[in-house]
């Protein structure tokens, strides 16, 4: 890892900068230390599904029939995600 030469500045409330020292301090980190750790954490998690990712000529070519491959039902599937819950009538729940 290169060194630190860039800054970020962030203008918190006191409420939100009491939550971050009390959490660095639990962690035993310093609160740049746990902020950035945390905001990159996040951030990796928000572009996850956004990397390109790499594959050989094999592996691509499994990837792609996978992709041709014509939708199929899966038993139960439909009604599992179409059935009522208990989320739907909370109060049917407590009967």
């Amino acid at each position: 890892m290169s060194a630190k030469a860039e800054r970020l500045h962030l203008r918190v409330d006191a409420e939100q900068k009491a939550l971050l020292e009390a959490a660095s301090q639990a962690a035993g980190a310093s609160v740049s230390t746990f902020v950035l750790k945390a905001a990159t954490d996040a951030a990796a998690d928000v572009l996850a599904d956004r990397r390109a990712f790499l594959l050989n000529e094999d592996a691509w070519r499994v990837f792609d029939e996978a992709l041709e491959r014509p939708a199929q039902d899966v038993a139960g599937l439909r009604e599992l995600l179409t059935a009522p819950t208990a989320l739907d009538n909370p109060g049917e729940a407590q009967r």
